[in-house]
């Protein structure tokens, strides 16, 4: 058998393959968080949440609660120029809010058990635009 053949039969088999494992883990409800965004905040997100007098009185001003910063936890990019992952016992991270919540940005204080948000920025000047 040449090469041609082999390939393509390797490579029916492994799409087929592939959609198979798709349909099966896409019932089940399976997270692939393997980049180092997805990893960080599912980390953060895990943990139970508490939140610094500072964070609260910000979130209270401009109206943002609890499912605004799940939303933000769910979706977002984690700033790692900016945090301090290596820090031990709690690492601390940048986390800034994608589409309609990028105005938002939280800083989280990671620890064993808890993850306390620390700080809330939010860019007023970008919710004008």
């Amino acid at each position: 058998m040449d090469w041609l053949k082999r390939i393509g039969y390797y490579l029916i088999g492994f799409s087929l393959g592939g959609v198979l494992v798709f349909f099966i883990w896409k019932k089940k409800d399976v997270s692939f968080d393997y980049g180092m965004d997805a990893r960080t905040l599912k980390t953060i997100r895990i943990r139970e949440k508490a939140y610094s007098p500072e964070a609260t009185d910000v979130l209270i001003k401009n109206n943002l609660d609890s499912l605004t910063v799940h939303a933000i936890l769910k979706h977002a990019d984690v700033d790692f120029g900016q945090s301090k992952p290596r820090i031990k016992p709690c690492p601390e991270y940048l986390i800034t809010g994608k589409d309609s919540l990028a105005h938002i940005q939280l800083y989280i204080k990671r620890c064993d058990s808890v993850a306390t948000i620390e700080k809330v920025f939010v860019n007023e000047s970008f919710l004008l635009d």
